[in-house]
């Protein structure tokens, strides 16, 4: 029964934090992130915010360090807008599945375009 609290928080926390991170951040190192998911730990008293941020490596460092500056405002503004007891403690990490992913389709996409040269080059 926790873990479907745990979860069901976890995504209207992540709907919530997409919005702050959006329109209530005034910080410029935070570039534009994209909230991924959010687990909630089944106490709820710890959030992991996994995040995605379109930008090189530099922009992805300046945006987790404004996110983790700015992180007692989020939680501040989570709690006004989700009603729990005690609101989560939140930590940000970024998501390596977007990037894996896009990884894996491009090994995908280079063993097919070989099989074709290869099954060309039989004829």
């Amino acid at each position: 029964m926790s873990e479907i609290r745990s979860n069901r928080i976890g995504e209207q926390m992540k709907k919530e934090m997409g919005d702050i991170i959006g329109r209530k951040l005034k910080d410029p190192r935070i570039g534009f992130v994209t909230v991924t998911g959010v687990e909630v730990t089944g106490d709820l008293q710890q959030a992991t915010v996994f995040i995605s941020v379109f930008g090189d490596d530099e922009q992805k460092e300046q945006t987790l360090r404004g996110l983790a500056k700015a992180s007692g405002f989020i939680r501040t503004e989570i709690g006004k807008r989700i009603r729990l007891r005690k609101t989560p403690e939140i930590s940000f990490k970024f998501d390596e599945s977007i990037e894996y992913g896009s990884r894996i389709e491009t090994l995908l996409t280079d063993i097919k375009s070989s099989d074709e040269d290869s099954d060309y080059n039989k004829r």
